[in-house]
C-alpha cells in the first residue's frame, strides 16, 4: 500500500479505496477500523484533506467504528473538476450519498467540520433518512449564517475573505505562491500557535501543490456565491439527533450563531471549548472525541468493548 505522507502518525491501520460519483468525479477515501462496524463519514473543510482528522481516526476506529474519511472533491487525491457548478451544495452531499451506498450501508452517522459540517448539515436537512447521529464543528446550520450575515456587521466583516475568493485566479495565486505560504498563514493567523506542527504544513503543502487543487478548494466557495445569487436559504429544522461542537476562539464565525444552530435541530445539543479555535479537533482532540464517542454511543449501536 502506497502510504500518504503523514499517515505513519496515525496510530491504526488504514486502507485506501477509490470512488465515483454519480457525476463521474474520482473520490479519494481512506478506510478504518472493522469492516462490520457501525458507519461514521468524516468530511474535511478548507483547506485541509482526509488528514484533518487525523485525531479522530484512531480514536473511533479503536471503538469499532467503521471510518470514511473522504478527500472532498477538488481536494488532495480526489479529481478537482474545472466547472464551478461542479461543487453545489446537491453535488456535494450527493458524493456522501454515493460513499454510504458504496459501503452497502443505507445509514451512516456523518461529522462535519469547516466546509464538510455545511455538507453535513445540507445532508440532514435534505437526505435524514440516512443519518444515524450528525456531529457539527464549527459552523452553523445554514438558515442561522444567512440571517447573521443580514443582521449582523460583525459577521459580515468576519466573512469578507470569501468576496476576494471570487475573483478569478488571483486568490489561487496569492494563497500558493511559494509553495502555499497563503494557505499556510491562513491556517497559522486562525489557530493557536500549537495548533499546527510542522509535520503537519508538510502534510498539507503537498496536497495543495496537486494540480489544480488550489482552484478546486476555491471553487465551493464561488459555487456557494452562484448558489445564494439564486437560491434563499429556508429555516428548516433537522430531525436527526445532533451535536454542535464549537470552539469559542474562532476568528472567522461568531459564537452567537453555535446556540440558535443547535436549537434548528428537533434533538440538538451544544458543547463549547472556551479555549479552542475554529480548529477545534485540532486544538482539543481528547474532548472531542469523547464528545463524539458519546454522542454516537446514544443510538445503542456502538460495538462492545
Amino acid at each position: 500500500m502506497v502510504i500518504d505522507f503523514g499517515e505513519e502518525r496515525i496510530s491504526v491501520p488504514m486502507e485506501r479505496h477509490w470512488g465515483t460519483s454519480t457525476d463521474g468525479v474520482s473520490l479519494h477515501i481512506r478506510a478504518a477500523g472493522p469492516s462490520d462496524g457501525p458507519l461514521v463519514v468524516l468530511l474535511h473543510g478548507f483547506p485541509e484533506f482526509w488528514y484533518g482528522w487525523r485525531h479522530q481516526i484512531p480514536a473511533l476506529a479503536h471503538a469499532g467504528y467503521r471510518v470514511l474519511i473522504p478527500d472532498q472533491r477538488g481536494y488532495n487525491r480526489s479529481d478537482a473538476p474545472d466547472d464551478i457548478s461542479a461543487y453545489d451544495l446537491d453535488r456535494l452531499t450527493a458524493d456522501v450519498r454515493q460513499i454510504i451506498d458504496a459501503e452497502g450501508r443505507d445509514r451512516a452517522h456523518v461529522i462535519g467540520h469547516d466546509w464538510g459540517a455545511m455538507v453535513a448539515w445540507q445532508l440532514a436537512i435534505t437526505s435524514p433518512e440516512r443519518i444515524h447521529r450528525l456531529g457539527i464543528l464549527n459552523v452553523p446550520h445554514p438558515y442561522v449564517f444567512s440571517q447573521t450575515l443580514r443582521a449582523d456587521p460583525c459577521q459580515l466583516l468576519r466573512s469578507t475573505y470569501a468576496l476576494f475568493f471570487q475573483i478569478p485566479h488571483l486568490p489561487e495565486w496569492v494563497l500558493g505562491r511559494k509553495d502555499g505560504q497563503g494557505l499556510a498563514l491562513l491556517l497559522r493567523w486562525s489557530s493557536r500557535s500549537d495548533t499546527f506542527t510542522t509535520n503537519d504544513m508538510q502534510a498539507y503543502r503537498r496536497a495543495w501543490r496537486r494540480p489544480g487543487r488550489l482552484t478546486g478548494m476555491l471553487h465551493w466557495y464561488r459555487a456557494a456565491a452562484r448558489r445564494a445569487l439564486r437560491t434563499r436559504v429556508k429555516d428548516r429544522q433537522v430531525p436527526v439527533p445532533t451535536l454542535v461542537l464549537w470552539g469559542a476562539r474562532d476568528i472567522a464565525l461568531s459564537r452567537r450563531m453555535a446556540a440558535p444552530s443547535a436549537a434548528r435541530c428537533l434533538d440538538g445539543r451544544l458543547m463549547v471549548l472556551d479555549d479552542a479555535t475554529h480548529w477545534i479537533q485540532h486544538d482539543a482532540p481528547e474532548r472531542v472525541n469523547q464528545a463524539l464517542l458519546d454522542h454516537l454511543d446514544r443510538t445503542g449501536t456502538r460495538p462492545a468493548s
